[in-house]
């Protein structure tokens, strides 16, 4: 049987609190997990396509209903004072949980016509707005959370938003005192912007990964594709970083972004990456 569970605001204990049973919310959703893109922040997700993070209940930031044995005699029914306090729900069906944040649009008071045998003039006190899409799916058999925007669910998933993080202010100055960086004009650590922070983030964990035979090819590579925005000093093996979409070049090519069409030979910069097994 599924069930529909609310998360109440400001409810310590037994803060799930039981909405509606025998009712499937969310129909006709088919994910493939295959299909499925590893979280990555610079990725731009197709329409039909979704994120995915597995080993999700090993996470300090998986909620422990998903872990526990779920049981729906242990929650007692939502009343009528508590539906404007809902934060979340949480869609049982079957073994996995479909969670939908809940916003203040979402519920309706609005006047409206209902049309069935006659017209009739209905006025909701109490309506809440069912996505036909959940912000997440967590599938408890596999161990893996899916959803299409990390900041939709970060209300959530308390937590969860360290998986963007932006690199932290010593961390940005440790990057751009890299020895192949040199910093002109009057650019320094405090002009980055908050995407290249992140960008310099997910690059200092490429940089110590990569070999150093890696390490001394990446010039070469940069300056394929980058030889007329980045300039680069030869006798002191730098690049030279005046501005911020200069830094974003030199982040890119670190990340391996650019590559040329094999038909055609036309320089490109991919905008998502995604690897291929």
């Amino acid at each position: 049987m599924d069930h529909v569970l609310a998360r109440v605001k400001r409810l310590t204990k037994k803060p799930y609190r039981k909405v509606i049973s025998d009712h499937t919310l969310f129909e006709g959703l088919d994910v493939s997990l295959q299909a499925c893109v590893p979280y990555n922040p610079d990725h731009n997700l197709d329409e039909d396509s979704w994120f995915k993070i597995e080993d999700f209940s090993q996470k300090d930031f998986c909620l422990p209903i998903l872990t526990a044995e779920f049981d729906s005699k242990d929650y007692d029914d939502l009343v009528k004072k508590q539906f404007k306090k809902i934060a979340f729900i949480v869609a049982v069906q079957g073994d996995d949980f479909y969670f939908q944040k809940i916003t203040r649009s979402l519920f309706i008071s609005k006047k409206f016509v209902s049309f069935g045998e006659a017209a009739e003039i209905e006025q909701p006190d109490n309506r809440l707005v069912i996505n036909s899409i959940p912000d997440a799916i967590y599938f408890k058999e596999v161990d893996t959370l899916v959803f299409k925007n990390l900041a939709s669910i970060s209300s959530i998933f308390k937590g969860i938003d360290e998986l963007y993080r932006e690199a932290t202010q010593e961390e940005v100055e440790s990057f751009l005192d890299e020895s192949f960086i040199e910093l002109t004009g009057d650019f320094d650590a405090e002009n980055v912007s908050k995407p290249n922070r992140k960008r310099i983030a997910m690059a200092m964990n490429t940089l110590s990964e990569m070999s150093e035979e890696a390490r001394e090819q990446i010039p070469d590579y940069i300056g394929d594709y980058c030889g007329e925005v980045l300039e680069y000093d030869e006798d002191n093996e730098c690049f030279k970083i005046g501005n911020d979409e200069q830094l974003k070049n030199l982040v890119y090519g670190i990340e391996q972004r650019f590559y040329t069409t094999p038909f055609g030979q036309e320089k490109r910069l991919a905008n998502s990456v995604q690897a291929i097994n």
